[in-house]
């Protein structure tokens, strides 16, 4: 993992003061960064991407085949349990590749053409009941803001100040009673991974206290109310769609029950839905957790150093081939969301030699560094050497 230092360059595109010296790591503007890159990465296909489509959804469709069709039919309850959970681990696999899709159709990444983007990305989601314009739209303000302390709409850390503070979550006790036991801690990750795409959701849990369209109570900022304070008012009709979509996949999952029962249902979609999440919640916080890597004031944030703030890391053949690269290639998807994922590997490696130390790439093992970093990163403060940076505590 590299440390940020200083480079070449002053601004990037948004805030166009000049840095100082004295003020940290020099970034490079975006059009800089902009004009490493070859320009054909920049252009989907769109017939290369409806095949990952059609690659992504024939496999989770064989799987549920299969298991449909062979696991009732093993006599020992033992082995009936081992193959469900086996299903359960490699069709959440599958299916979070095709939740990255339908990510990609949100940016405009999956093709140049908008309404086949939301078509694609509205009926991917909604198949894995993912809110797909409810997400679009909040997720864009987190490309916006990433990094930004106040308007970031994801895992925005918490500061010294909000350690003092006391919280259901710790059951109203003083954080540092408990934090540090290695039970607690477990029970805390256990719940973040389960439980953490949910509660954003419906509470906008993680989001920074700024990132809301507009103030309101804690019960109105769902992604699933068209009137939510997460949301401008022009954005109400595109949430109620989402809704629709949701409603529809609901009713043929209780539609389905009544013929196959509740409990194939919840072993044939409802395991891999929280397998799903769980990789979902576990990339989005690696890429912009890590010990080494700043967030910073609402003064001193740019576009450019919130973008650069998130870390790439390698998680094998997974990665690379069924999460199409997302874990991979995250930073120059900061900094062009609308790069496809398979021309992103070809744009990091055109960035890297620009930006020298301000990329950042960790190289040890992803699942290993969950723990390490969730039991590490407990709140930022201000760093002496950084003016404008906030820095993990030690």
């Amino acid at each position: 993992m590299t440390r940020a230092r200083g480079r070449k360059a002053t601004t990037d595109g948004i805030k166009t003061e000049p840095v100082q010296p004295s003020e940290g790591p020099q970034y490079p503007d975006i059009q800089t960064i902009r004009d490493a890159i070859p320009a054909h990465c920049f252009v989907p296909s769109t017939w290369r991407s409806l095949g990952y489509v059609v690659r992504d959804v024939s496999m989770a469709a064989a799987l549920g085949w299969a298991a449909f069709t062979y696991i009732p039919q093993l006599e020992s309850f033992g082995w009936r349990t081992v193959a469900w959970m086996v299903y359960g681990y490699v069709q959440g696999l599958v299916c979070t590749g095709i939740w990255i899709l339908a990510h990609e159709a949100g940016h405009g990444a999956f093709s140049v053409h908008r309404r086949l983007n939301d078509v694609v990305g509205w009926t991917l989601h909604s198949a894995l009941l993912v809110p797909y314009f409810s997400w679009k739209f909040s997720h864009h303000r987190h490309h916006r803001f990433t990094g930004h302390m106040g308007k970031d709409m994801a895992f925005v850390p918490a500061t010294k100040e909000d350690r003092k503070k006391r919280r259901l979550a710790d059951l109203y006790l003083d954080r540092e009673l408990l934090e540090d036991v290695p039970a607690v801690q477990l029970l805390k990750l256990l719940a973040h991974q389960l439980a953490g795409w949910q509660m954003y959701l419906l509470f906008n849990v993680s989001a920074g206290p700024d990132s809301q369209q507009r103030k309101a109570s804690w019960w109105r900022v769902s992604h699933f109310e068209p009137t939510s304070a997460v949301f401008r008012p022009s954005e109400a009709v595109y949430v109620a769609i989402t809704d629709v979509g949701l409603a529809l996949v609901a009713a043929l999952l209780y539609l389905a029950s009544t013929v196959v029962g509740w409990k194939t249902v919840f072993l044939m979609y409802g395991v891999p839905y929280f397998w799903v999440h769980h990789w979902l919640i576990a990339i989005t916080y690696l890429h912009h957790t890590h010990p080494e890597v700043h967030h910073f004031d609402a003064e001193s944030w740019t576009f450019v150093k919130g973008a650069l703030a998130t870390v790439d890391r390698d998680f094998g053949f997974v990665g690379r081939h069924l999460f199409h690269g997302i874990i991979d290639t995250h930073v120059v998807h900061h900094l062009f969301p609308r790069i496809p994922f398979y021309k992103a590997e070809e744009a990091t490696e055109a960035i890297k030699p620009l930006l020298g130390d301000l990329y950042h790439r960790e190289e040890r093992s992803f699942l290993g560094q969950l723990w390490s970093t969730f039991t590490r990163c407990k709140y930022v403060e201000a760093d002496p050497a950084v003016p404008g940076a906030l820095k993990w505590a030690e």
